[in-house]
């Protein structure tokens, strides 16, 4: 099947300098289409996939999809953090100051009187470890607190929500209908956020990203279109974790 859809998609007009995949997803009902933050392009197929259709579906996105791997080509490269004094980390939408502290028995990393306190750590890595397991717990407290009203508006059951490094995803569902957002998240403002969160409720209604699905986010987010281009802007600021 994998490659009766690739050869489908190779005989469309894909721009040669395009590295893409085909995968199949057996849990998929339809197409998905995810381009990765270096501009490599992911078809995810059901296991029926029909390679006909999967070729027309595909064919009709490839004028937004050519401008979304541009944009991603041309980014620039994943910030880099030194943990030192004053070093700037947002949370939900609010830059704070990085301020080491003596590394005493129980202290861990905290926001106190507008700074974020980190307790000094033997090496960059483990003080970035750190400051990302404070962005996971805060924002798993948070999030918590922010879906059941978000999962009322969309139409659909609220389920758990779990922060943790999804790697070049932003947000996933999982089939038993909880959300995974990823803990750089919550360096966006709650308006962002709720944007990811969304959009992954919505696929509790319609999978795949069609206008269907499009309806569905703009039915709960009048605004999801200013709401996108805003987090295109903002997305590529994120830190990820990587300090020197």
């Amino acid at each position: 099947m994998t490659t009766s859809v690739q050869q489908a998609i190779a005989a469309l007009p894909v721009p040669r300098e395009w590295l893409w995949t085909v995968v199949v997803r057996p849990r998929r009902r339809t197409l998905g289409i995810e381009v990765a933050p270096d501009g490599r392009v992911l078809f995810a197929v059901p296991a029926d996939a029909d390679p006909v259709a999967v070729a027309r579906a595909v064919r009709s996105r490839l004028p937004k999809l050519a401008l979304e791997v541009r944009r991603r080509q041309r980014r620039p490269d994943a910030p880099v953090k030194e943990l030192v004094g004053g070093t700037s980390f947002a949370y939900l939408g609010r830059r704070h100051r990085l301020k080491p502290v003596p590394a005493e028995t129980g202290r861990r990393v905290r926001l106190h009187r507008g700074w974020l306190e980190l307790p000094r750590p033997e090496t960059p890595s483990e003080g970035a470890l750190r400051i990302t397991e404070w962005y996971t717990a805060c924002g798993s407290r948070w999030l918590s607190a922010r879906m059941p009203s978000l999962a009322s508006r969309v139409g659909v059951d609220c389920g758990s929500v779990e922060v943790c490094d999804l790697g070049t995803r932003w947000g996933a569902r999982t089939h038993d209908a909880s959300v995974k957002v990823h803990w750089a998240l919550m360096q966006l403002p709650p308006a962002l956020v709720d944007l990811v969160l969304v959009h992954e409720l919505c696929h509790a209604r319609v999978p795949g990203h069609g206008a269907a699905f499009r309806r569905e986010v703009r039915l709960a987010l009048p605004d999801a279109d200013a709401r996108e281009r805003w987090f295109a802007d903002e997305e590529p600021r994120l830190w990820r974790g990587a300090v020197r």
